[in-house]
């Protein structure tokens, strides 16, 4: 039985656009929606962030610089041209909140209008006083719903009750970094279909089926955060970060060996690890110093001074998300599991320092999931609906969170999703006008 109402329409030419707006990379994916179900990506953007700091637009021209380019890109590559996208976000105080509502039934059935006027209820909800003027609801999904004495029913369809309840997980996130995105993408001439916070599309993208139910925490590692998200029960329960990511550790190698970001990144790539080994000290690493371009004017360091360097922050993002996870009420339900991607998690080392600082199996997570399919469960020898179409270079855990977003559109439940095109005045006419207003 399908649920009453969905907010995430694929649309009618079956085209879907994501784009993920981070702080070291603008990527936008375009997929297409075959006849048979799956969806398969026809276009790929990728380029360089400019004016994104810790997941939030610092630089508005800058920012829609990157965003044009990477739509651009994508466009030409698909062949398409669209008109709406589907955005994360990872900055601007993303925090959860938990919410019960109730409706009287007088003893009949559970019915679909019943789950669509509770869930609606939701959209005028106000998050306490102290934050309800400094966030945006980003996101209003429906956790579970109780009938009466009976607790945790997930479809209450069709039963019978004198008071159908549902627990609401809100997700929130800062008034300005949303409606800055919003305006961004805007004037790239592009509507926002939704906003999803990355730890959740994320975890769409790369968790199986068990973990979902069983419980497992995703941890989003991104250039500028490192958000968390929580799931349960098919549900993501619980959702937070930090403002420190794999920008942080370049940064702290930069000043450590004196050298520039741009040699930091390089060097973090080549010789980075997040573990020390007995032979680090016998390797030496050759260390560009800033404003010296002759190559004989680098240091020569020993690996294991760089390794020294990458440690202590990698311990500290893990210890905070520990601590916070440990202060929230689902550190338990979180179970052991957890799932580490994001384009920061693929350094060398980093799943085995997570299993010790964490005390959890830890694995890698790539997209494998797309519309509640996982590639792991086609035994009949097909390719996953998400691997269709994307090149081995952008189906690592960098490009989960995009993923994710095509993922949220083929989503089933009815989780509601805020609709920001009020966020731009005068809506396509206004957009029209600015247009008319830049390029005439």
């Amino acid at each position: 039985m399908p649920w009453p109402f969905r907010t995430n329409k694929v649309k009618r030419d079956g085209i879907i656009a994501a784009l993920d707006v981070g702080s070291s990379k603008v990527v936008c994916f375009i997929a297409r929606l075959e006849s048979d179900g799956q969806l398969r990506v026809i276009g790929i953007g990728h380029q360089l962030s400019s004016g994104v700091k810790g997941g939030v637009i610092t630089d508005m021209e800058a920012a829609q610089r990157s965003i044009a380019t990477a739509v651009s890109t994508a466009e030409q590559m698909a062949g398409e041209q669209i008109a709406s996208v589907s955005v994360n976000i990872s900055g601007g105080h993303v925090a959860s909140h938990k919410c019960n509502l109730d409706l009287p039934l007088g003893g009949r059935e559970v019915t679909d209008g019943d789950v669509e006027r509770i869930l609606s209820q939701a959209t005028g909800l106000s998050i306490d006083q102290q934050t309800d003027a400094q966030s945006e609801v980003i996101h209003t999904i429906p956790v579970g719903y109780s009938l009466d004495s009976n607790r945790s029913i997930r479809d209450p369809r069709g039963m019978i009750g004198q008071n159908l309840g549902v627990q609401l997980h809100l997700i929130t996130a800062g008034f300005g970094a949303v409606r800055t995105l919003v305006a961004a993408i805007a004037r790239c001439h592009l509507e926002v279909d939704q906003i999803v916070v990355s730890p959740y599309a994320s975890g769409l993208a790369c968790l199986v089926e068990d973990e979902m139910d069983l419980g497992c925490t995703v941890i989003d590692m991104g250039a500028g955060t490192t958000t968390f998200a929580v799931f349960f029960d098919g549900q993501c329960v619980f959702t937070d970060g930090i403002a420190m990511g794999g920008a942080h550790v370049t940064s702290d190698i930069a000043r450590g060996l004196t050298t520039t970001l741009s040699h930091a990144e390089r060097l973090k790539t080549l010789y980075g690890n997040a573990l020390s080994s007995s032979v680090d000290d016998r390797e030496i690493i050759d260390v560009p110093q800033v404003g010296e371009d002759l190559p004989e004017h680098a240091n020569h360091v020993p690996k294991s001074h760089l390794i020294n360097i990458i440690q202590p922050r990698l311990e500290e993002i893990f210890e905070l998300t520990r601590n916070k996870l440990g202060a929230s009420a689902f550190g338990e339900i979180a179970g052991r599991r957890v799932v580490l991607t994001g384009g920061a998690s693929q350094l060398p080392g980093l799943r085995e320092m997570a299993q010790r600082v964490l005390d959890k199996q830890v694995r890698l997570g790539r997209p494998v999931r797309l519309g509640g399919a996982a590639s792991g469960s086609y035994s009949n020898g097909h390719a996953s609906p998400l691997n269709q179409g994307l090149a081995e270079a952008t189906a690592g855990p960098a490009f989960a969170t995009v993923a994710g977003l095509l993922s949220v559109a083929m989503q089933p439940s009815p989780i509601i999703v805020r609709n920001f095109g009020d966020i731009v005045p005068g809506g396509f006419f206004g957009r029209l006008t600015q247009w008319v207003k830049q390029n005439v």
